[in-house]
């Protein structure tokens, strides 16, 4: 019964949630799709942790993600062992570099006041799931080993059942518990997505293409 609710129920729930509530503030609330940037306040801390933050998290998600859309072509990739050890030993570092990221970016919002100051509810809770997340990813490359073999044997077979609306639960049932916690971790992100400053990533200026240009004028007086 367990193992129906956490990866059948609430992966579909999750989806279905984030894409509702995502058109539901965009409609009602469309100024909000935003990063909400605290640039102005503060931009040394920033830098130093969005930096490693984003060059990391990124190409683990693109792998992830890669795994998932074309299975054929990574069987075929970690196939070779140098290839196997090399993105082995890329992606625990890459994850190291978001944990290291992400963790400065929360000091920053702790120690600097004006930074605080605007930190809302849902910015703490994006960050401590965000973090704790990023965190049993770290521990599974470190302990165990050969994720990129054995996530698309497990977790790739389930996520495409469940695309496909029929759910094989066990592929992934008996993993670690750790694996699972992570595999539900990346499903109550997407839960918090459309409630956080996430909805920005599905947000691109198109309409600029189109839009009227701009006028500026100076309207300040000469000084004699």
């Amino acid at each position: 019964m367990w193992d129906s609710v956490l990866f059948v129920a609430f992966p579909y729930v999750a989806i279905t949630i984030a894409i509702l509530m995502a058109i539901v503030r965009y409609r009602t609330d469309r100024f909000s799709y935003s990063s909400l940037s605290s640039q102005f306040l503060e931009s040394r801390a920033l830098f130093w942790g969005s930096v490693p933050w984003h060059y990391g998290v990124i190409p683990i998600l693109g792998a992830h993600l890669l795994a998932l859309v074309f299975p054929g072509f990574w069987g075929d990739l970690i196939a070779d062992e140098m290839r196997l050890y090399v993105l082995e030993v890329t992606g625990l570092a890459l994850a190291l570099m978001t944990v290291v990221g992400l963790a400065l970016l929360i000091v920053r919002r702790v120690r600097n006041a004006r930074v605080l100051a605007v930190t809302s509810t849902m910015d703490w809770l994006l960050l401590v799931v965000l973090l704790v997340q990023v965190a049993l990813g770290t521990w599974v490359a470190l302990v165990y080993r050969w994720g990129s073999d054995w996530y698309l044997h497990t977790a790739v077979p389930w996520l495409l059942s469940l695309l496909r609306f029929e759910p094989q639960t066990q592929y992934v049932t008996a993993l670690p518990w750790v694996v699972k916690l992570h595999m539900l971790g990346g499903f109550l992100v997407i839960l918090l997505f459309p409630f956080t400053r996430l909805v920005h990533l599905v947000t691109f200026p198109v309409t600029y293409l189109w839009r009227p240009i701009q006028v500026v004028i100076w309207n300040r007086r000469a000084q004699g």
